[in-house]
């Protein structure tokens, strides 16, 4: 193998170690993706080695580089979780099975997440000198005739190794790899992607090296970088579903790493409002989200299906709260919005004891007796150390030939800001005002697509979508408070 193809695939591996697994969040090289690169001369570029090892399987000098003890996308499997997978979650015997299971696996795959944050600080850190060898590797092979080198023309065979067979993110992360190989400057590079599965053996020694890492609830210390949004109200029907799914939307198309859990556990709406019919990828235990609209979702929906009935209290309850953080492999997103159950009780108690670092926005309607009622979902803050964010009133007016009637009254907004403030000390501020629209809910419930998205998955530029960036802006723009005190 000539000089010059070495350098290549050197330069091409540099360029790979930024080409992120969607779900993992980290680069395909670390995960072990990349089995092998093979740079092969085509017209104009024979050299005196040209005929040397040119099998798309040959193991190369850039190849070599790939063998080490980097973790794997096979991550995507790590814990049994008392949720039962499946889809079953009536059979006493599955269930104490799968508990049992659960105890036992939760220990060691639980903190595999800490691999995540862990290996995304040493990227951050490696990123300057990643850069400069990239710079240095390129300077090599530039080093000669300008004009002569980027004549040259190299077919790159690049042997890409997913977890799972048919993974639904195969053709993204090629696509990737094909813009890193042709985004090489001094030569012309033809990427060939060969896309297979990777070997139990592979897959089993990635997981062993996440459960070395593994952690507890990866939102839940200190440094944290999330921002963590629970949309809470008094009662059902207010809406509280359809905003938490557009603000969830609204951060992902603003550029954010989003995710969120429907904390709903007995009236769970998001896989219908995000079109998801799909259960989570398992990956030896460890369970992926599902990506839909750019935001990472996880509902007991996704398991029990839309015709069953969810009859868990107390221990039970909080424990599906505590897989969806721990057993689910999240990365470290930019913002994890929570759906809560409507009012102030089990479900409203763990999400303050699991995730002390979230901020509650409490939605209402305008009239009195929706308001009332929301008032007490705010002052659970008196009990746990949550900090209370702002009011959204929904369906504050319906626009009708230029005129906005309000249907439900006037008033409830301000109503619960001003008592909320007064109880707990702090200024809770009414953020939005939301509009009574039907095809808000006709886009979500018949398309499954958030109503702040266009078709496209861009946001609409009118006042429904205009509401939600600001609503977003000004929630992630405020800096979090940081003592007990001022968590109320």
């Amino acid at each position: 193998m000539s000089d010059e193809t070495t350098i290549i695939e050197h330069a091409v591996l540099e360029r790979l170690d930024h080409v992120i697994d969607p779900e993992l969040g980290r680069s395909v090289t670390q995960l072990g993706m990349i089995a092998n690169i093979t740079v092969i001369p085509t017209s104009g570029a024979a050299s005196p080695d040209a005929t040397d090892d040119v099998s798309p399987h040959a193991t190369g000098s850039a190849s070599s580089m790939l063998t080490g003890g980097t973790p794997n996308a096979a991550a995507r499997n790590a814990a049994d979780t008392d949720v039962d997978l499946t889809g079953s979650t009536d059979d006493p015997a599955t269930r104490n099975d799968a508990a049992r299971s659960s105890s036992a696996t939760r220990n060691d795959v639980d903190d595999a997440a800490t691999g995540s944050s862990a290996t995304r600080n040493d990227d951050d850190d490696d990123a300057t000198g990643s850069s400069a060898a990239r710079s240095d590797v390129d300077d090599a092979t530039h080093s000669g005739d300008d004009t002569a080198a980027r004549g040259r023309a190299y077919d790159v065979v690049v042997e890409v190794e997913l977890t799972v067979p048919g993974c639904p993110l195969s053709e993204q992360i090629a696509a990737q790899i094909e813009q890193a190989v042709r985004s090489y400057p001094y030569a012309r590079l033809t990427p060939r992607i060969n896309v297979g599965t990777m070997a139990d053996e592979k897959l089993q020694a990635l997981v062993s090296d996440l459960k070395a890492a593994r952690r507890e609830n990866p939102f839940n210390k200190p440094g944290i970088k999330t921002r963590i949004f629970a949309i809470a109200s008094g009662k059902g029907g207010v809406g509280k579903s359809s905003i938490s799914a557009n603000l969830a939307a609204t951060f992902a198309a603003l550029g954010y790493d989003t995710a969120a859990i429907d904390a709903d556990i007995y009236g769970f709406s998001l896989p219908r409002l995000f079109g998801v019919h799909s259960q989570p990828t398992n990956l030896n235990g460890m369970l992926m989200p599902v990506t839909s609209w750019g935001v990472k979702l996880m509902s007991i929906g996704m398991f029990a299906g839309s015709d069953r009935a969810i009859l868990w209290r107390g221990p039970r309850l909080q424990r599906s709260l505590e897989q969806f953080l721990a057993d689910v492999w999240w990365g470290e997103p930019d913002v994890l919005i929570l759906d809560l159950a409507p009012g102030t009780g089990d479900m409203a108690i763990s999400v303050a004891q699991a995730l002390p670092n979230a901020e509650l926005v409490v939605v209402t309607t305008p009239q009195p007796s929706a308001s009332d009622i929301a008032v007490r979902s705010g002052l659970v803050a008196l009990q746990v150390p949550m900090h209370v964010r702002g009011v959204v009133e929904n369906m504050s007016y319906f626009d009708y030939a230029g005129e906005r009637l309000e249907i439900f009254g006037a008033g409830g907004g301000e109503r619960v800001s001003e008592q909320l403030s007064r109880a707990l000390g702090h200024d809770v501020p009414l953020l939005a005002r939301l509009p009574l629209d039907p095809r808000i809910r006709e886009i979500g419930e018949s398309e499954g697509r958030p109503a702040v998205l266009n078709e496209d998955g861009t946001l609409r530029d009118d006042d429904f979508g205009d509401t939600f960036v600001r609503l977003a802006r000004t929630l992630i723009d405020d800096v979090p408070p940081t003592s007990a005190a001022d968590k109320r």
